[in-house]
């Protein structure tokens, strides 16, 4: 089953590449590779949601937090298919996610579940990865959450 079958079978459709916010492509190719920049949870042009990650009233709750990491995976996925010209023969090597977080937030892993679990879906084996979660201060345009990965081509 090709990666375009299993997204519309999942109910999934990759966004248009979401533009640069500074100077800095979207995604390279090196070799075998391809390497994201940190995709923020943008969708139709829009971020979803702002603000820091945490359990207070007012913060952005972790399980929306993790919604927002998925769509930041679907991002990546997109600016690694502009650059490629499709997703079939990609497996997902590593992930990054920055959670910007309230200081008392500690559950940046599973917010980082959200984008980890989606490419399982959606990749199977060949999307099980290395992973690191992140909490930060404070992420650009105020997002709550940015995602990059590292691709290898493998056909």
């Amino acid at each position: 089953m090709s990666i375009d079958d299993r997204l519309a079978e999942l109910g999934l459709a990759l966004p248009d590449v979401a533009a640069p916010v500074a100077a800095y492509q979207p995604a390279v190719r090196s070799g075998q590779y391809v390497y994201t920049a940190g995709q923020l949870p943008f969708v139709d042009g829009t971020l979803a949601t702002v603000g820091k990650v945490g359990t207070e009233d007012g913060l952005v709750d972790p399980a929306t937090a993790a919604d927002l990491a998925a769509t930041c995976a679907l991002n990546a996925l997109a600016a690694v298919r502009s650059v490629t010209g499709t997703l079939d023969g990609v497996r997902i090597v590593k992930v990054t996610g920055f959670v910007a977080s309230d200081p008392s937030f500690t559950g940046q892993p599973a917010v980082l579940n959200g984008a980890s679990e989606l490419l399982g879906r959606i990749f199977g084996d060949a999307g099980t990865h290395a992973r690191s979660a992140v909490g930060v201060a404070v992420l650009p345009l105020d997002a709550p959450v940015e995602v990059e990965l590292i691709a290898e081509l493998t056909d």
